[in-house]
């Protein structure tokens, strides 16, 4: 199998992010699974920008990472403000390529594990999405356990997902953690794409209602969940958007700059 041409990264908010579709997520996993390659696919939103100025896992997950998804529709629209040449297309979450996963991994037979969710989620999600996907075989195993280096849980859930030796590993524990968790253990791991998504086991067992996929379009997403978890979101929401506001600015005297820079030459 060819390898996919590299998608266009572009900078936004002071981070890289590739636009791909995502047909192009899943043909990448896909192809990397096939070819029996490891690859790590991670999304920006902007609670990701803002974790990560502070932690330094994160940072270094996504500067690992091959595969970079745009999660937002406001940073679409911020990059189409800025000039570059971002679409509506180019957002790639879970809900939206979950289809396309599930209908390939149940084709190809791929071994899935599910890790994360509070116990009983990530079983139950496995029960539903067996039904889903016949052909896929896959475990479970919450995200509540000690993932401190070297904790007696954490090698034990080492041990079973290296046991199942999955093609792909879904790890929903939602933002830090989950990235924190593949950037300490990834060398460790015997999967060949690992993917952070967030609540999505969650979804899957029933124990969350996703937004309609229509406030995902028209960027109003972000409402919804802080309707629905007020306490845990207000200040993700509200308050964390302003920590970006300098790289906003850096971000606008480039696009300044180069615009002058264009008309001089």
């Amino acid at each position: 199998m060819a390898n996919a041409p590299r998608p266009l990264r572009i900078t936004l908010l002071g981070e890289g992010m590739d636009l791909v579709t995502e047909d192009e997520v899943m043909a990448h996993v896909a192809q990397r699974v096939s070819e029996r390659r490891r690859t790590i696919v991670v999304n920006h939103n902007a609670h990701s920008l803002a974790l990560a100025r502070r932690i330094a896992e994160m940072r270094s997950l996504y500067q690992r990472a091959d595969l970079i998804e745009v999660d937002s529709t406001p940073l679409i629209f911020w990059g189409r403000l800025l000039g570059e040449p971002i679409r509506p297309e180019h957002r790639c979450t879970y809900l939206g390529w979950r289809d396309l996963f599930w209908r390939e991994a149940g084709r190809r037979g791929w071994r899935v594990f599910l890790l994360g969710g509070r116990p009983g989620v990530a079983q139950m999600a496995a029960e539903r999405l067996a039904i889903a996907a016949p052909g896929a075989s896959m475990k479970a195993h919450h995200g509540y356990f000690d993932m401190r280096p070297e904790s007696p849980a954490l090698e034990a859930v080492l041990a079973q997902i290296n046991r199942f030796a999955p093609d792909v590993l879904l790890v929903g524990m939602g933002m830090p953690r989950q990235e924190v968790f593949i950037e300490r253990n990834h060398g460790r791991l015997n999967a060949y794409a690992i993917l952070p998504v967030g609540a999505a086991l969650d979804y899957e067992a029933g124990a969350q209602t996703p937004a309609p996929r229509v406030l995902g379009r028209l960027g109003l997403e972000w409402a919804f969940r802080l309707a629905a978890d007020p306490a845990r979101l207000l200040p993700r929401y509200l308050l964390e958007p302003w920590t970006l506001l300098p790289a906003a600015t850096a971000d606008l005297v480039r696009r300044v700059r180069g615009r002058r820079t264009a008309l001089l030459t």
